[in-house]
């Protein structure tokens, strides 16, 4: 049994893979024994009281993950969760032995506390994140993750990344995010990587290359070492550069880096928004476009080249770029945003053609994206805009499920 906490853990979408990978298995892998989801900007937490309709109350903790006290964290072998992206940089040397901190608020140092202070600590750890990650902040390239990487090699992993696309294997929406693997000293899979050449771990061997293979042929690749203690890779990591070293896929080990461009291969099946959507009978009125309407969506989607006023009287010239109106029913979805919801027309929104007219898509629709069970974050008090804006914050469900299973595989 691989028992889990999950962080962050919104409406459960790591949680909904780690159960379907048991079902795969036919067994029972993976078990939850903690969880933790809170939303510090909003009195009513839909996304914990969602959670706990669907897993119950027991060992979940709907409150801020830096006041939690790790002692009573269960002791686990896997921790996961797709936290925030935040500006990650140490920001204090404490005069103790805690060592290092960054700045409050910034949820990576209640990860890297958890990794501290727990004495048996997690083997494992999936991560996820926005993929400007690799690249942030625009003043110091690539530092936020370095900083994370210099801090779990610290800990004691290795750590292998990939960006993944949903789309480029198969599944139904073009979400675009970084997930990332670590493996503690103690575990075979770290003896396996440090026994290999890091590119044949990236590109062939790798949990991510099991999980989602990737061409032999890399556009581009480097290996460098991070330099200096976890304040100095803060402070200096990327000054001076244009472009972040970490590219799409790579891999730490022992302070030493191997990162290349790597790009998808599958030929698989490819599910389309047309795969997923409701039958027209099923559609509610409120969510077809009104005729006097249609205008105001074409100008947001539509390319524009104008003389604007800032709030302050300035004068600019702005332009941007012309979105397909409405969107390709045979075709993946774009990512969900977390403004989905809502009548109001935007450029953002999903809008599809069908013999009624054009409509946005229902919360069930979007569930679809992200491969979650359907009506999943359906409860009473939740608004459909809400419910939107909570697959916005949500990940492809299918990514979680194929990682696990192929740790699940690799550890036996």
């Amino acid at each position: 049994m691989i028992n889990t906490i999950e962080l962050f853990a919104g409406v459960g979408g790591f949680r909904i893979g780690l159960e379907r990978a048991n079902l795969k298995a036919k067994k029972q892998q993976y078990k939850v024994v903690w969880s933790n989801q809170w939303e510090p900007s909003t009195k009513t937490q839909h996304a914990s009281l969602i959670y706990e309709e669907r897993w119950g109350k027991e060992n979940h903790a709907n409150g801020s993950i830096e006041e939690v006290d790790v002692s009573d964290i269960p002791d686990h072998d896997l921790l996961v969760g797709g936290f925030p992206c935040q500006d990650y940089s140490v920001a204090t040397t404490l005069k103790n032995s805690k060592g290092l901190l960054g700045k409050k608020g910034v949820l990576w140092w209640s990860i890297h506390r958890i990794l501290s202070e727990k004495i048996n600590k997690p083997k494992y750890l999936i991560l996820e994140n926005v993929d400007r990650l690799l690249k942030s902040p625009s003043n110091q390239r690539g530092r936020d993750f370095a900083v994370i990487l210099k801090s779990l090699d610290d800990l004691g992993y290795a750590v292998e990344w990939r960006v993944i696309n949903a789309a480029e294997y198969g599944f139904p929406q073009r979400r675009r995010r970084v997930f990332f693997i670590g493996y503690h000293k103690s575990t075979a899979l770290y003896k396996k990587i440090k026994s290999e050449a890091l590119d044949t771990w990236v590109l062939n061997d790798g949990l991510m290359a099991k999980s989602f293979p990737v061409s032999e042929q890399v556009v581009s690749e480097s290996y460098f070492n991070l330099q200096g203690d976890l304040k100095e890779v803060s402070d200096a990591f990327g000054l001076g550069t244009k472009l972040s070293p970490f590219l799409n896929s790579g891999v730490l080990l022992e302070g030493k880096i191997y990162t290349a461009k790597t790009t998808a291969n599958y030929d698989g099946e490819i599910t389309t928004i047309k795969d997923i959507i409701l039958s027209e009978n099923e559609i509610p009125s409120e969510y077809f476009i009104a005729e006097e309407d249609v205008d105001k969506w074409k100008y947001l989607k539509g390319a524009k080249k104008e003389v604007r006023t800032s709030s302050s009287g300035f004068e600019y010239n702005y332009a941007e770029g012309g979105m397909i109106f409405p969107d390709a029913l045979t075709a993946p979805s774009r990512t969900i945003i977390t403004g989905e919801g809502g009548k109001a027309p935007s450029r953002f929104k999903h809008v599809i053609s069908t013999k009624k007219g054009l409509r946005r898509l229902l919360p069930i629709e979007l569930e679809r994206l992200n491969m979650f069970p359907d009506n999943h974050t359906e409860l009473e008090g939740v608004s459909d805009t809400k419910r939107a804006f909570l697959m916005g914050n949500a990940l492809v469900v299918g990514i979680v499920e194929q990682i696990a299973s192929v740790l699940a595989a690799e550890m036996n």
